[in-house]
């Protein structure tokens, strides 16, 4: 990784999220910022790309996959959000905010979410100068990428076709990859960046191993776990019952009732 790919993939993601953040008090919507999550990564993967003098095809399939990850998730943040308003959480960080809202925005919600993205793909940096073919290593870490991108698109759709059905309003999704996980979306995300992560190892960036950490950190205990149990105990009744019989992460047989 050069500082000068370092430096171009920190000032884009700076720019995005700069951008973002304008739209969103154009539009008072702060939540607009998690569509361009996934795609932070991918421009990221691109850059680092570009600046390798001669990407090899292991830094350009670990781009691609990068890619399909960010744009799936990209896809489906849009499909669930957009025209709903702004999600819960950022209207009640709004309200806490008051009028000093729209700058501190800025700086803990988009400029802290650039930050996050830059640090989280250094593995991508490390994979770009990648070189040489495909060995045995190389090819079990992209597999357990994809097996963690498989994971969290089946979960996704799973659930959308769960709410699609009337039926189901106010119920818990239990069936499918749903039964042996609470979050098997999240499991599979955590799974990919371990897999780039591990790409990244065999090419000799151990050392990167805080980008995967704090990425399953994060879902796990500050944007994607918590928040989301919250609410699910609040207005589910039978979700209390699911959290007791079904292991929150990692996917396992369900407790017996």
């Amino acid at each position: 990784m050069t500082l000068a790919a370092a430096s171009a993939a920190g000032l884009a993601v700076l720019a995005i999220t700069t951008a973002v953040w304008i739209l969103s008090l154009i539009t008072r919507d702060a939540s607009l910022i998690d569509l361009f999550w996934g795609p932070l990564f991918a421009v990221q993967g691109w850059i680092y790309w570009t600046f390798t003098p001669d990407p090899s095809a292991v830094a350009t399939a670990v781009a691609v996959l990068v890619t399909l990850w960010a744009a799936r998730l990209a896809l489906h943040l849009a499909r669930r959000n957009l025209g709903k308003g702004e999600d819960p959480r950022y209207a009640a960080m709004r309200a806490a905010g008051g009028p000093a809202w729209p700058l501190r925005s800025l700086v803990t919600v988009f400029w802290l979410q650039a930050a996050l993205a830059w640090v989280i793909g250094v593995p991508l940096a490390v994979v770009a100068g990648a070189g040489g073919p495909f060995d045995l290593p190389t090819l079990a870490a992209c597999g357990v990428a994809v097996a963690g991108l498989l994971i969290e698109t089946v979960a996704d759709l799973q659930l959308a076709r769960f709410k699609a059905d009337p039926a189901n309003a106010g119920r818990v999704l239990s069936t499918g990859l749903w039964r042996y996980s609470r979050h098997p979306n999240y499991f599979g995300d955590a799974v990919f960046w371990w897999g780039i992560f591990g790409v990244a190892a065999v090419h000799g960036g151990w050392w990167t191993v805080f980008a995967p950490l704090i990425m399953t950190g994060l879902l796990l205990k500050v944007s994607g776990v918590p928040l989301l149990e919250d609410r699910m105990v609040e207005t589910r009744p039978e979700y209390r019952d699911y959290v007791r019989r079904t292991p929150a992460f990692v996917p396992w047989f369900p407790k017996r009732r």
